[in-house]
């Protein structure tokens, strides 16, 4: 997640219908298997790490961020969450990078570091933007390296050693939208330079892009299409899905 949008968003992170709804899109992505621990790379605000404890048999979460300017513990819903600027030992049953590939320069390295230490069994949830001709000046504002496609994400797990689940391409209801968005930006960008196009909205507005939102979801994982985010599900091999627990 990006620390620059969590700061433009301030309190209004948790309501946001962006952030929100891809909430429920990792909920689809990360399935029924049960979860005790979460690592979540690159995670910000925490906020996908709390939705996973308030809303799964999660019990602890360790969010790892390099740009924290301190580390601390906490609890939340009386469950331990850590924030931390480099990963502890890997004992976790899902890993998150959300929006996190697309910031560095060796994506296959960095997924093969966590996977390295991970035991068999261990499930990885990706998401990334998608497709390089949507690139603009928001990309260029969050520091982006790259978009992906289903094939081209599911290609940097594969590479780092896990073994591809699934694939499927979110936000596709509002992607027309986003789109024309887009294209207009490029055109206005000598005016005002590279900016994150998230935003407050009026609440009928939020509430309304949610609603939508929250449809999509139901079929999301069915999309192969079209969509502004790219999530990817990859386990590592060796494990047994019923039992993330073994050793």
């Amino acid at each position: 997640m990006d620390l620059k949008e969590t700061e433009l968003l301030g309190d209004a992170q948790d309501t946001h219908w962006y952030f929100v709804s891809k909430a429920l899109a990792l909920r689809r992505a990360a399935g029924d298997r049960p979860i005790r621990r979460v690592l979540d790379v690159g995670a910000g605000s925490g906020f996908f790490s709390r939705v996973l404890l308030r809303e799964t048999s999660a019990e602890s979460a360790v969010c790892v961020d390099t740009g924290y300017a301190s580390e601390r513990s906490e609890r939340y819903l009386g469950k331990s969450i850590a924030f931390t600027k480099a990963a502890p030992d890997l004992d976790a049953d899902l890993v998150l990078m959300m929006d996190v590939l697309e910031h560095v320069d060796d994506d296959i390295g960095l997924v093969r570091e966590y996977v390295a230490r991970a035991r068999p069994g261990t499930r990885f949830v990706v998401s990334v933007p998608a497709f390089s001709w949507l690139w603009s000046g928001h990309d260029v504002f969050l520091e982006h390296r790259r978009r992906y496609t289903l094939a081209s994400v599911s290609a940097v797990l594969s590479g780092a050693g896990l073994s591809p689940v699934g694939a499927f391409y979110f936000f596709g209801a509002v992607f027309p939208a986003a789109v024309a968005q887009r294209l207009w930006s490029r055109r206005s960008a000598s005016r005002g330079g590279p900016h994150s196009q998230l935003r407050r909205h009026h609440p009928l507005t939020n509430a309304l892009l949610i609603r939508i939102c929250v449809a999509e979801s139901a079929v999301a994982t069915h999309n192969r299409l079209f969509g502004l985010t790219a999530f990817a599900v990859a386990d590592k091999p060796g494990g047994n899905p019923a039992n993330p627990q073994q050793r």
